[in-house]
């Protein structure tokens, strides 16, 4: 394992800063680097990574979320609350449902399997909306509409609507039912999510009023109860929906509400944290790309992933309906949800794990949309902030 950590750091740094050089987004060469070194390719990393992957990028996540909530402010996020919360769900169902559509006809698929296809597509990247809202926030782009803020909170809840969708799907596809319930606990588990967020966070900034120890020590105890959430969903969640992505983000909001000090603090740490998170994530995200899949979908996947994304930019521009923003704020928060990367990484081989007929079909396209997408929306975000957004 220690010798797999050398090769992605080397090489993903190695990427990394040759496609800075020639101006593109970073991520781009670190995906590359992931693609070349897999086991699936030159074969440079052991098969053995496969094993550790999921849980490191669940720790990538838990970095990413936490930054999120420790940057977002809520009476910022309350001036912008309709369009948000619209944000978090319509451009995902507009996508769905175009693909679902669309792919029955594309692929010869059953409505169900489309549905598992559209679920798995539809999920916008935090891990690459995040540190982009976040630069914002810092830069001031944006700042007069509080636009980062909103795209933040609407791409974070995106992913969990999405995968309640994907698991439904999956579950009638081997012969479970779909249940009602499993839509009702999409805001149930959002809401028990925040409350449970803010409590902790409220505790969190309680206790380190008291004590005073290191940053580090600090933000590893951060870490650690986003670690405890993720485990408390497996626990509960048969009982009751809980997000546990969204509770760790409510956290940290909650400190930055109750003691600012202290969540910049902790900030200061996790930014240095994330710029080795970042090189394991996307990395690890092309170690999982298998380019003969690429070629099995072909052409027609393409075409599926463009039309998707069409569909998707429509129903950002829905959401944004009777808001202050103009025609270029709409269109750099269009740009902002087009990547697609940790969530196709993460449940895109699940329906050929299972063994189901689609199953290849399915991470092929979802391979494909990490490839286009992901290098596509961090250039055009990347590109043209400065010219869409204004700065006070």
């Amino acid at each position: 394992m220690l010798t797999d950590l050398a090769i992605i750091f080397i090489f993903g740094i190695f990427m990394a800063l040759i496609f800075e050089k020639i101006g593109l987004a970073p991520i781009i060469g670190m995906l590359i680097a992931g693609i070349i070194i897999s086991p699936n390719q030159m074969n440079l990393v052991s098969e053995n990574i496969f094993n550790l992957s999921n849980d490191l990028r669940q720790i990538a996540l838990v970095v990413i979320l936490s930054r999120a909530g420790l940057t977002l402010n809520f009476e910022k996020l309350k001036k912008v609350g309709r369009p948000a919360i619209l944000l978090s769900f319509l451009p995902a169902t507009i996508e769905m449902l175009a693909i679902i559509f669309l792919a029955q006809r594309f692929f010869t698929l059953d409505v169900i399997d489309a549905g598992i296809m559209a679920a798995v597509l539809a999920a916008v990247s935090p891990a690459i909306v995040v540190p982009r809202m976040i630069k914002l926030i810092d830069e001031g782009y944006g700042a007069d509409k509080n636009i980062p803020e909103m795209i933040l909170a609407g791409a974070s809840v995106d992913d969990v609507f999405v995968i309640v969708f994907f698991s439904s799907f999956l579950a009638l596809k081997t012969g479970g039912q779909l249940s009602a319930m499993s839509f009702i606990n999409i805001p149930i588990s959002i809401i028990t999510g925040v409350i449970f967020g803010i409590i902790i966070g409220k505790v969190f900034a309680f206790i380190f009023k008291k004590i005073d120890i290191n940053e580090i020590y600090k933000a590893m105890i951060f870490i650690s109860i986003g670690f405890f959430s993720l485990e408390l969903q497996k626990i509960i969640e048969t009982k009751i929906g809980f997000a546990a992505l969204i509770s760790i983000m409510a956290a940290g909001m909650a400190i930055n509400k109750e003691n600012p000090k202290l969540a910049n603090e902790l900030l200061f740490s996790y930014n240095r944290l994330w710029k080795v998170f970042e090189l394991l994530l996307f990395v690890l995200v092309g170690i999982s790309v298998d380019l003969a899949y690429v070629k099995e979908a072909g052409f027609l996947a393409v075409i599926l992933i463009i039309i998707g994304l069409i569909f998707r930019m429509l129903g950002v521009n829905i959401s944004l309906i009777k808001t202050n923003l103009n025609k270029k704020e709409r269109l750099f928060t269009s740009f902002a949800y087009m990547p697609k990367a940790t969530v196709q990484a993460a449940i895109g081989p699940v329906a050929l794990q299972m063994g189901l007929a689609s199953g290849n079909l399915i991470l092929s396209v979802s391979v494909i949309a990490i490839l286009i997408t992901a290098p596509i929306g961090a250039i055009l975000t990347d590109k043209s902030y400065k010219k869409l957004l204004t700065r006070p």
